[in-house]
């Protein structure tokens, strides 16, 4: 009563007072609470070890939610040694018992191979539980194993099924996984607008992978009109959340002065963010930045910097740079063996400008044998 207000002032003091003389004559409900105020520092201060006593005396007894509890701070080495076995054992008690909770984390503990061996069958069947039971995060794993058909027949449409009950509960992953959906037409009729509709509702609850989807939605006018200043909107809003496409889309923004003042040096702040975090196409522009002076001093040492990084990965554009500068000896000495190398690279993926400059240097030998039948092939 005194926890929840009922017929008496709240009061926290009075209610680890009252629950303690009961969980000491061996009241399981009052230890299981006794073991939430510790717990949670209500009424007492904050002791994850005085929870778990309080927890495992109630969860010894049989308690479901007590068991659950008790697993959790096994799993999360809360007042006691982290334990994934235990964790596993005693989620596994609450589980049988019906606990929603326990059903869906035993799920993901077979789903990870933590303190069982790994089993997608078993997590399917762990999560259908709390799925059936309305668990939202429960739905949306048991739709993710849908889509990707582990522990189950891949099914596009329980996929959709199951992720959209999650989505419709608020759940900002699935309503993410729902648009994606709905923009490849996998499980459903292919409807931009519904992505749209599904992108929005994730991005305003600020999941960055939706805000950045949305603000391409907004870029490529799919399921919505095209709008520059929407798509900056949107797409700031992942790129600061550290979305490194977001990121290296809005430097492409204020670079080309689209949907916001064309900018060299944020231009240059937002792809080096993006670069940073590895994305090739951030690092092939963040280079010719660096070639062209735009934002930064020009300096060709770090444009070969950042075009290696970009090219390294495969990404063609990067590697045809590349090879232009080993051909004409900007920020790395001339090798014209090096730039046949890049050109190479890059003609094999299609880049027409490589493959003409490779066909160059088969024509004059340089770097190469000379072959004009190879000239004329590239």
């Amino acid at each position: 009563m005194y926890s929840i207000g009922l017929g008496v002032p709240q009061d926290s003091k009075q209610a680890v007072t009252w629950f303690r003389k009961a969980a000491e004559q061996g009241h399981v409900l009052a230890q299981y609470e006794l073991g939430i105020m510790y717990s949670k520092g209500l009424g007492v201060p904050q002791d994850s070890k005085q929870a778990v006593t309080w927890f495992r005396k109630a969860a010894e007894q049989g308690d479901a939610s007590a068991q659950y509890n008790l697993g959790l701070m096994y799993d999360k080495g809360r007042g006691v040694a982290q334990d994934d076995k235990q964790a596993v054992a005693w989620y596994r008690k609450a589980a049988e018992q019906g606990d929603v909770d326990a059903q869906g984390l035993l799920g993901v503990m077979y789903d990870n191979g933590r303190g069982v061996a790994q089993d997608d069958k078993q997590a399917v069947a762990w999560y259908r539980k709390a799925a059936e039971q309305g668990d939202a995060d429960a739905q949306l794993l048991l739709g993710v194993k849908y889509e990707l058909g582990k522990g189950v027949a891949q099914d596009d449409k329980q996929a959709v099924a199951w992720t959209r009950k999650a989505a419709e509960q608020g759940n900002v992953d699935a309503q993410g996984l729902l648009g994606r959906m709905y923009l490849h037409g996998r499980g459903v009729a292919q409807d931009d607008k519904q992505a749209v509709a599904w992108y929005r509702k994730a991005a305003e609850q600020g999941n960055a992978n939706a805000q950045g989807l949305l603000g391409r939605m907004y870029l490529h006018g799919r399921g919505v009109a095209q709008d520059d200043k929407q798509v900056v909107a949107w797409t700031r809003k992942a790129a600061e959340q550290g979305d490194v496409d977001a990121q290296g889309l809005l430097g492409e923004m204020y670079l080309h002065g689209r949907g916001v003042a064309q900018d060299d040096k944020q231009a240059v702040a937002w792809t080096r963010k993006a670069a940073e975090q590895g994305n090739a196409n951030a690092q092939g522009l963040l280079g010719r930045m660096y070639v062209n002076g735009r934002g930064v001093a020009q300096d060709y040492k770090q444009a070969v910097a950042w075009y290696r990084k970009a090219a390294e990965q495969g990404d063609a554009m990067a590697q045809f740079n590349l090879g232009v500068m080993y051909t004409n000896g900007r920020g790395v000495a001339q090798d014209d063996k090096q730039a046949v190398a890049w050109y190479r690279k890059a003609a094999e993926q299609g880049n027409v400008d490589a493959q003409y400059n490779l066909g160059v240097k088969y024509e004059y030998g340089k770097g190469v044998a000379q072959d004009y039948k190879q000239a004329v092939a590239w």
